[in-house]
This record gives structure tokens, C-alpha cells and sequence, in this order.
């Protein structure tokens, strides 16, 4: 009997992902959104990209270092990619001291928290930008004017950004061309819609994510806000210009199909997709923020639970 039969708990198939695979495959999706970034913004999207890279990073280091007594999982690339979503929800101008109390925020708040990675209920990203913006308002609401490579950085030139300008009801809005190059005022990593379109399709490639969440946030928002444009042209706008501007496909493609915070069945996922999409235009349409992404997705973290009750995957080998 020296040879034993050793048998081992499912599963028995592992199928190559990892999160660190994932993770550094989300950044290498992100790059396109950065580089424009970068040629737009110039040296406020680097410093605040480095600096909130930076301070998330250490913050995660030191959290499970000292204060969980457990060996640092930074590797994992979970706290970079953090780092990188919560600069591209950022103005470009902002100091580098308010960045480094997002990061702790984001960190400390919405994933150290309640356990680290895997355990935490909302996108810590989307949480250090929501206690930014509550916290520093003016700071989190001045935009600067994109131009090619300046080399300001707080004393950037401002203006105000497509959404904003269609919540004062005034101004002229930026072309459809520029919204899709991201040649207009914004967070730093939101502005150009074509960007964030070519890693959504490398994500689609790698299966990384799947379509449900973005298709069923992009699709909602489109639908109301265009109902709303046919019942009254004058006092709403377009819905490409709403499907185009803002952190819509930010967060639609990079935020709302965070893995822990989102649904796991595919009827759960466009459940949460539609939810997001609604809560979104509701916000905007109708809210006193000309912005409504963030609030939408952090909403439906919350009843990602719930739907999850309701909405279960298929059990294995099941009809």
C-alpha cells in the first residue's frame, strides 16, 4: 500500500487566471487612457498618477505590515490598481497632499477595512473619490483646460467640463471628435472616450470581464437620457454627449466590474448594469451634481449582496 490514492478538494481544473494576472492586465487595458492623459494634461497627470500610486501602495504596506500583523500582498498588483482609478477620477491640478488623503481613504476605508482584497464591499477607489469630493469640493470641482504637454501643474489654466456646463445650461459643448480624443476638461483618465473604448475590447479579448456590466450601464444611460432628449431637445442634452463625457465608460468599463464588489451570475450582473445605468442618469438629469457615476456604482456595491440572493449562478452540471 505504498502507493496512496490522494484526493484533494475541488476544484480540480484551474483555468491560468490569477489576481495578479488580472489586475496587471486591467493596467495594461488602462495605458491608452494614460498616454492621452498625459499628451492632454502633461505634467499634473504624471504627478498625480505617481503620487496616488504611490501613497496607495505604502498605505496597503504598512496597514497589514503593522497593524494586521500579516505579510504584505503589494505584489498582487490589487493596490496599484487602485492607486491608477482613483488618480483618473481626479483633476489633474489636484495637491499632491489631498491625493495622499484619498489613498488613505481608499485604502484604509474601503478595502483594509473590512479585510483586504476580496472581502471589502465597495470599489476603494470609487471611495477615497467620494470622500475627496465631499471633503474638498472646490478642489475636486476645478478642472483644468487640456492642452499638449504643459508643464504647470497647480497653476493650470481652468474651465469648466461638458457636464458641468450642460448642468449651468450655458456654454458651448466640445465636439464629438474631441470627446472621443479627449480634448476637453475633466478627470485626468475620463476624457477620451476611444481610449477607455480600445481597452475595454483588450479586456473583452483577454476575458478579463465580461460585456453584461458595461453593455448594460452603457445601454441604460443611453436609453433614458435619449428619452429624455425626444421629450425635450431644448432643455436636455444628447445622449452621445452623455455616453461620451463625464466617467461614464470609466466607470462602466473599469470600476463597475470590480470583481468583489460586483454580482457573480450574468443575470445578476445586467441586473446591477441597469441599476447603475439608471441611478446615473437620475443624477445627472435631475441631481445638483452634473456628475453621478461614482454614487451609482457605490450604491449597487451595496446591493450587490442582495442580488446575489436573487440572482444565483448555475450550479455545476446543473439545467
Amino acid at each position: 500500500m505504498e502507493n496512496k490514492l490522494i484526493i484533494s478538494p475541488s476544484p480540480h481544473i484551474h483555468g491560468g487566471d490569477s489576481i495578479q494576472r488580472n489586475m496587471y492586465g486591467v493596467l495594461l487595458a488602462l495605458v491608452p487612457a494614460f498616454a492621452v492623459s498625459v499628451y492632454y494634461f502633461g505634467m499634473g497627470a504624471l504627478v498625480v498618477t505617481a503620487v496616488s500610486v504611490a501613497s496607495c501602495v505604502l498605505a496597503e504596506y504598512l496597514i497589514q505590515r503593522f497593524l494586521l500583523k500579516r505579510e504584505p500582498s503589494i505584489g498582487d498588483g490589487s493596490a496599484i490598481l487602485t492607486g491608477v482609478l482613483l488618480a483618473f477620477n481626479l483633476p489633474s491640478n489636484l495637491p499632491a497632499w489631498i491625493i495622499v488623503i484619498g489613498a488613505l481613504a481608499a485604502i484604509g476605508i474601503g478595502k483594509m477595512s473590512f479585510g483586504g482584497l476580496g472581502n471589502n464591499i465597495f470599489n476603494p477607489a470609487l471611495v477615497g473619490r467620494v470622500f475627496l469630493l465631499i471633503s474638498f469640493p472646490a478642489q475636486m470641482t476645478t478642472w483644468p483646460l487640456p492642452g499638449k504637454l504643459p508643464m504647470e501643474y497647480t497653476d493650470s489654466i481652468t474651465g469648466a467640463t461638458t457636464l458641468s456646463l450642460l448642468n449651468e445650461g450655458g456654454g458651448s459643448l466640445p465636439s464629438v471628435v474631441d470627446m472621443l480624443l479627449g480634448n476637453m476638461g475633466g478627470s485626468l483618465g475620463e476624457v477620451s472616450a476611444a481610449a477607455l473604448l480600445l481597452g475595454f475590447v483588450y479586456l473583452l479579448a483577454r476575458k478579463i470581464i465580461t460585456w453584461h456590466i458595461p453593455v448594460a450601464v452603457i445601454a441604460t444611460a443611453f436609453a433614458m437620457t435619449g428619452v429624455m432628449y425626444l421629450a425635450d431637445p431644448l432643455s436636455y442634452a444628447d445622449p452621445v454627449v452623455h455616453l461620451l463625457s463625464g466617467g461614464l465608460l470609466l466607470g462602466a468599463i473599469f470600476m463597475a466590474t470590480d470583481y468583489v464588489t460586483s454580482p457573480m451570475s450574468s443575470s445578476g450582473m445586467i441586473v446591477y448594469g441597469v441599476g447603475i445605468g439608471l441611478l446615473t442618469s437620475v443624477i445627472r438629469l435631475f441631481g445638483s451634481y452634473p456628475e453621478g457615476v461614482s454614487f451609482a456604482i457605490l450604491i449597487m456595491n451595496a446591493l450587490t449582496p442582495l442580488i446575489n440572493t436573487y440572482f444565483k449562478p448555475k450550479h455545476f452540471g446543473g439545467k
